[in-house]
């Protein structure tokens, strides 16, 4: 079973998501680590971000490794960020993670968070949820996570959220028949469970 979870930055996907996957026992993938690794490849390497995508080996779990490496840490500066944001607008690079994420999911059950996995990666997947916060919330959020100024947690995040929903390719939208959940005022624990009872609903 494919549980996928997509959303704007800031709208506890990640949490959220491991927490679900936890709950369930099912298996994390966290897309957009995928994203941030080509990004820090890109930066530290040089060279065309799509042919980056398809060279590099990336292992998603608890720990990020690239190339053998663990980046967990390192894909989550500011800089990296900014930089997984432009790389994932590229057409190229979007292909080639997505045909790594689809050979992930073919087989067990999987909570899959991204911006497009119900509408790309897994439009199959037996249950969709999109979830979103007010812009305020989400830039607290991540800047509390970064220990970041909100202010410019807020612009920044302004920028990629319009990057986001604007781009050609696999905009930023909820997927058809995604359940929509705002999880603004919502603890981590309240949106887990309510999505694990939508799994468990689902199943039976």
């Amino acid at each position: 079973m494919i549980v996928a979870i997509d959303g704007p930055a800031g709208a506890g996907k990640s949490t959220v998501a491991r927490g679900v996957a936890r709950a369930l026992g099912f298996t994390y993938l966290d897309s957009g680590a995928m994203y941030r690794c080509v990004a820090l490849a890109v930066l530290e390497r040089g060279g065309e971000p799509a042919d980056v995508a398809r060279a590099i080996e990336v292992e998603v779990g608890e720990r990020v490794l690239l190339d053998g490496r663990d980046v967990t840490e390192a894909i989550r500066t500011p800089e990296v960020s900014e930089a997984a944001s432009r790389v994932a607008a590229d057409p190229g690079v979007r292909e080639a993670l997505v045909e790594k994420q689809r050979e992930l999911l073919a087989s067990g059950d999987w909570v899959a968070e991204g911006r497009d996995i119900g509408t790309v990666v897994a439009p199959g997947a037996e249950l969709k949820v999109f979830l979103s916060a007010s812009g305020e919330e989400r830039a607290r959020r991540r800047a509390a996570e970064l220990g970041a100024d909100p202010d410019t947690v807020l612009a920044e995040q302004a920028l990629r959220d319009e990057r986001d929903r604007t781009r050609e390719h696999s905009p930023l939208e909820p997927a058809p028949g995604a359940v929509e959940l705002d999880t603004t005022g919502l603890s981590v624990d309240e949106v887990v469970e309510r999505i694990a009872g939508l799994v468990r609903e689902r199943a039976s």
